[in-house]
């Protein structure tokens, strides 16, 4: 299974505001495994990048003076892209602004939507944290990821970082890599065992002690003066 983690970044947020991407960044997956083959690209959009984008990427008219225009990558890019699926965290903000440069080529490119699939990581997150912050920035911070510069954001820094989320968020516990009975060795995820609870039996129940109450609540009390009255866990004292 071929799949790519693609992000943008963009001279602003609505394309039929005239706003234009100016960097693409790809990570390549194969059977969940990162191969090394990226695509990066670098592209002057042909109209000013405001101040308050640039503060966001740090990306500057002058950096993108002598980059290409995206007319010069569209093929390359198409054909990177083409039959995978695209893993994008928003997945209708980037696909939008991809398909909008296609658009302005007006060269029969199709809709990108035709020939790749695309997995939203963001309706994944919702699904998975209801009720939570589901930004990139929040989700490396939730799970177990390598630590990157945030100073700015970049396409091919956030793609990096959402590759690893969304392994995290999907792969479970791997198998090592270690040679079978057979002599081959594996990579796939592990299933889960679902626990036959007719074999449990009756499970104990323990009540806590008057001290042990006490000492909760005391926690409890120190939690909310730290958080500023802040502590959701204090609304189950009573």
């Amino acid at each position: 299974m071929r799949q790519i983690v693609l992000d943008t970044e963009t001279t602003g947020i609505n394309p039929k505001d005239g706003h234009r991407i100016i960097e693409i960044g790809c990570i390549e997956l194969v059977d969940r495994k990162p191969t090394g083959n990226v695509y990066h690209q670098y592209i002057q959009p042909e109209r000013e990048v405001p101040q308050e984008a640039i503060d966001v990427h740090g990306i500057t008219n002058e950096f993108l003076a002598d980059k290409p225009l995206f007319a010069q990558v569209a093929q390359e890019f198409f054909e990177f892209v083409k039959g995978a699926e695209l893993i994008i965290h928003n997945a209708p903000f980037d696909m939008g602004f991809l398909n909008h440069e296609f658009e302005l080529l007006n060269r029969g490119y199709p809709p990108l939507d035709d020939v790749v699939s695309v997995l939203d990581t963001l309706v994944m997150a919702k699904e998975l944290r209801p009720d939570k912050r589901n930004s990139l920035d929040a989700l490396a911070k939730e799970y177990p990821i390598s630590n990157r510069d945030r100073t700015y954001h970049g396409a091919l820094l956030d793609s990096e970082i959402l590759a690893e989320v969304y392994l995290a968020m999907t792969g479970g516990q791997k198998h090592l890599d270690l040679a079978s009975d057979d002599g081959s060795s594996s990579d796939q995820v592990m299933p889960l065992k679902p626990i036959d609870r007719s074999k449990l039996g009756q499970l104990p129940i323990y009540q806590i002690s008057a001290a042990e109450r006490q000492a909760h609540f005391d926690k409890l009390e120190s939690l909310r003066k730290a958080s500023g009255d802040q502590c959701i866990f204090d609304t189950f004292k009573h």
